[in-house]
C-alpha cells in the first residue's frame, strides 16, 4: 500500500517531466508550449496541449483536451469556456468544438496570462488559476495545472515507466506528503502541519519546530483573547466601539483593508468578522484598543498567552501582524513569529475552547450592517471543499502567503476539527494549491490512517471552558 502511494504522489513531482515540449527556451513571463501523451484506465487516450508557465516545467493542461478524452468515462465533464469565465458540469457529455488533441495552432509563444478567472463547477463558484487561451476558429481554451485537475475531479493521475500520463477514473486523488518532501515540493515552503486538533495528533509536519513570520494568522491569537474578554464578561458581542485616530489612520494606509473613520461606531462582532475574513488591520487593532486600552497593552497579553499555551517560539510585536518598526535612529523592522508547531497547538487551543468562532471563518460573505458594507473570505479553500471551516490567510513580504485551514471531519461518534498549517509558501497560488493538496491529505489520513505507522500527539494545556473540558476528556479516553 505505501509503495502504491508513493507511486500515485509521484504523479504530482514527476508529471511535468514526461511533457514533449516545443523546442523554446524556457524564461521568466514567457509560457512554453508543448504536448503530452494521456491515457485512461478505459483505454481512452490522446495528446493534450500543454503550457508551461513562466518556467520550464510549470505544466498546464488543456482541459479542452482532457475533457475529449474523459468524454466516454465517469469522469466526463461538459465545459463553457469564455474570454473571463471558465463553467464546468461534473457528468454531462463534452461537446467537442474541432480543436481537441490537436497540435498547437500556431508555433508562436502564447504569452498568456495565469489569472483567478471566474470559475464554476456544477454552478458552485471554485477558487483555481487558469489561463483562457483564444481558438483562431472562435472560442477559448482553458489551461489548468495538472496537479489542480486532479483534486477538481478526485482522479489519481500516475506517471508510467513508458511516459506519459495514467488517469485513473476509478481512484480517488491520493496525496503521500513524505513523498513530496523527498521530492523537494516543500523546498519553496517554509513549514508546514497536519494534524487533528481535537485529539493532538500530528500526520505530518515539516520545518514545524523552526519560528517563521506569520503575518496575518496573528490575527488569530487577536480572535482568541477577544473570545476570552467575551467569555469573561469584560466586553460583549454586541458592545458598541468607537473607532479610534490609530485605528482610522491604519485604515487609510497602504495596509487598510475596511474604511474606518474615527469616532465611528462599530461593535465587536463586526471587528471580528472585519479581522477574520478579509483581514481587517484596522478591525484587529479595535479590538485590541477595546480589551486593553492600548495596542501596547494588548501585545503584553497576547505574549503572556502565547507562554500560556507554551508556545515556545511565539512572539507578538502587534495585533495584526504587519511589519512593526522600533522608534531606534536606525529602526528594526520586527514581525510577529511562530513555529507552525507553536500555531497548530494555539488552533487547536481556540476550536476547543471557542468552536463558535467557526461560525465566522466559514462564511464565503458577510455583511458589517454598522458599515453598509460586504466583505469576502479570503480563505480560498473555502470555495473549493465544503469541509473546510476556515480560518485564517496572511501575507508580508517577509513572511510569504500563508494559511491556517480548518476541516470538519465526523467519525461516526463526534465531529473532529483537522487543521493544515502552511507558513511561507511563494505567493496566493502556492499557498492554495499546498494547503488544498494537505488538506485532502488530513481528510485522507483521518480517515483511512497517516502514511506512518507512528504519528506524534502534542500535548496541551486543558480547555477551561467546562463543556470543551468534557468534550476533551471523552476524546482521550476514546482514544486510549
Amino acid at each position: 500500500m505505501k509503495n502504491y502511494l508513493q507511486k500515485i504522489s509521484s504523479f504530482i513531482m514527476s508529471v511535468v517531466l514526461v511533457c514533449a515540449l516545443v523546442p523554446f527556451q524556457a524564461a521568466a513571463s514567457y509560457e512554453i508550449p508543448g504536448s503530452c501523451y494521456v491515457q485512461t484506465d478505459t483505454s481512452a487516450a490522446g495528446t493534450v496541449k500543454t503550457l508551461d508557465y513562466a518556467y520550464a516545467n510549470n505544466t498546464y493542461l488543456s482541459l479542452r483536451d482532457v475533457a475529449m478524452i474523459l468524454r466516454d468515462t465517469d469522469k466526463m465533464f461538459s465545459l463553457e469556456i469564455t474570454k473571463n469565465a471558465v463553467s464546468m458540469k461534473l457528468g454531462d457529455a463534452y461537446i467537442p468544438v474541432g480543436s481537441e488533441n490537436a497540435p498547437w495552432e500556431s508555433s508562436e509563444n502564447p504569452d498568456l496570462a495565469l489569472r483567478r478567472n471566474e470559475f464554476q463547477v456544477n454552478g458552485q463558484k471554485v477558487f483555481y488559476y487558469t489561463m483562457l487561451y483564444a481558438l483562431s476558429a472562435g472560442g477559448y481554451d482553458c489551461f489548468i495545472m495538472a496537479a489542480d485537475l486532479a483534486m477538481l475531479l478526485d482522479v489519481e493521475m500516475v506517471v508510467p515507466s513508458t511516459g506519459g500520463i495514467q488517469i485513473l477514473t476509478q481512484t480517488p486523488f491520493g496525496i503521500a506528503p513524505a513523498v513530496l518532501e523527498q521530492a523537494g515540493y516543500f523546498y519553496g515552503v517554509n513549514s508546514v502541519l497536519v494534524g487533528d486538533a481535537t485529539t493532538g495528533e500530528i500526520y505530518y509536519q515539516y520545518q514545524s519546530d523552526a519560528a517563521y513570520p506569520i503575518a496575518s494568522t496573528s490575527k488569530l491569537m487577536t480572535c482568541l483573547l477577544t473570545m476570552e474578554a467575551i467569555a469573561a464578561g469584560q466586553i460583549s458581542e454586541d458592545q458598541v466601539v468607537l473607532v479610534s485616530e490609530a485605528a482610522e489612520a491604519l485604515s487609510v494606509s497602504a495596509d487598510g483593508v475596511i474604511p474606518l473613520e474615527a469616532g465611528q461606531q462599530i461593535t465587536v462582532h463586526e471587528l471580528l468578522t472585519g479581522a477574520l475574513l478579509p483581514s481587517s488591520n484596522e478591525c484587529a487593532l479595535s479590538l485590541a484598543e477595546t480589551i486593553d486600552g492600548s495596542e501596547e497593552a494588548f501585545v503584553q497579553r497576547m505574549n503572556q498567552k502565547a507562554l500560556e499555551l507554551g508556545l515556545s517560539q511565539a512572539v507578538f510585536y502587534n495585533s495584526h501582524g504587519l511589519p512593526a518598526f522600533t522608534k531606534d535612529p536606525v529602526p528594526a523592522k520586527r514581525q510577529n513569529r511562530m513555529s507552525a508547531g507553536d500555531m497548530f497547538q494555539m488552533v487547536s487551543y481556540l476550536l476547543t475552547v471557542y468552536p463558535q468562532i467557526k461560525e465566522i471563518t466559514s462564511q464565503q460573505e458577510a455583511t458589517l450592517p454598522s458599515l453598509n458594507l460586504e466583505v469576502r473570505n479570503s480563505n480560498p479553500l473555502l470555495r473549493n471543499m465544503p469541509q473546510v471551516t476556515g480560518l485564517k490567510t496572511g501575507t508580508t513580504n517577509k513572511s510569504g502567503a500563508c494559511l491556517v485551514t480548518s476541516l470538519a471531519a465526523d467519525d461516526g461518534v463526534i465531529t473532529h476539527d483537522l487543521v493544515v498549517v502552511v507558513l511561507g509558501t511563494e505567493d496566493s497560488i502556492e499557498r492554495g494549491r499546498v494547503s488544498g493538496l494537505l488538506a485532502r491529505y488530513a481528510l485522507q489520513a483521518f480517515s483511512s490512517g497517516a502514511e506512518v505507522s507512528v504519528t506524534e500527539t502534542v500535548s496541551r494545556p486543558l480547555p477551561t471552558h467546562a463543556g470543551a473540558a468534557v468534550d476533551w476528556l471523552l476524546q482521550a479516553a476514546k482514544k486510549r
